[in-house]
């Protein structure tokens, strides 16, 4: 039996201009993380991210780390099906609508780093219209869509992987969120729920055997809380 880590990237740049970029807060999680990995002696065969620099940089930081500490450090592959939703595309296209119920969304949306607990409560509104189904507009990514992509990535994965090997993930929260749902059923606005829990570098581990894959464990944040530095568990 093999086992995939499913790890969400570092803390990202919320609230600046291009998101997209790891905060200095985020490389070094990154880089416990891999010192984590190393000390537990899981030797890495493969390591995939989506696109994203934000998923990569969190990679090579962690894979570093490993190599540092003489563990394997395979060279990153890279599927864009692991990249997260485009939340940005999202918010444009389901907030006009919500407007005369949320009059001050976009004062919100401005200043985020402002208004983090009012702009996560108009974000998961608009998530909880997305997954629903009801909303959907042409030419946006519907959450079927988006599903469909990431289970598309997780079955090419499945197919090339070998018995028993050891495969790293780098992805965001999303895109975890979409394999919870579709490995475990659960309802894509309770996935959602759990979605916002998920910390940042944290491990969610799958099993798998030929094509089955099964969720073994969801969101182990233990390399960071072991160094008893609170500011390490992030949400963004």
């Amino acid at each position: 039996m093999g086992s995939i880590y499913l790890i969400r990237h570092g803390q990202a740049s919320f609230g600046a201009d291009d998101y997209d970029v790891l905060s200095p807060l985020g490389v070094r999680q990154a880089e416990v993380l891999g010192d984590h990995l190393a000390q537990l002696g899981i030797a890495l065969d493969r390591c995939l991210s989506g696109s994203l620099r934000r998923q990569q940089h969190t990679a090579t930081s962690a894979l570093q780390r490993c190599a540092a500490a003489g563990m394997s450090a395979p060279e990153l592959e890279i599927d864009p099906a692991f990249n997260e939703f485009d939340a940005e595309a999202v918010i444009r296209g389901l907030l006009p609508a919500m407007l005369p119920d949320e009059p001050g969304a976009l004062e919100i949306l401005r200043n985020p780093k402002d208004n983090r607990a009012a702009f996560q409560h108009l974000f998961a509104r608009i998530i909880r219209r997305w997954v629903s189904g009801q909303y959907d507009q042409p030419g946006h990514e519907t959450w079927q869509a988006f599903v469909d992509t990431v289970g598309g990535g997780l079955q090419r994965l499945l197919a090339s992987a070998e018995r028993g090997q050891n495969i790293a993930v780098f992805t965001s929260g999303g895109t975890i969120t979409a394999l919870l749902h579709l490995l475990t059923g659960v309802p894509a606005e309770r996935a959602f729920e759990l979605n916002w829990q998920i910390v940042n570098t944290s491990l969610s581990r799958l099993t798998f055997r030929g094509d089955e894959a099964t969720l073994a464990s969801f969101n182990s944040r233990v390399h960071l809380e072991l160094l008893k530095t609170p500011e390490l568990i992030t949400y963004r």
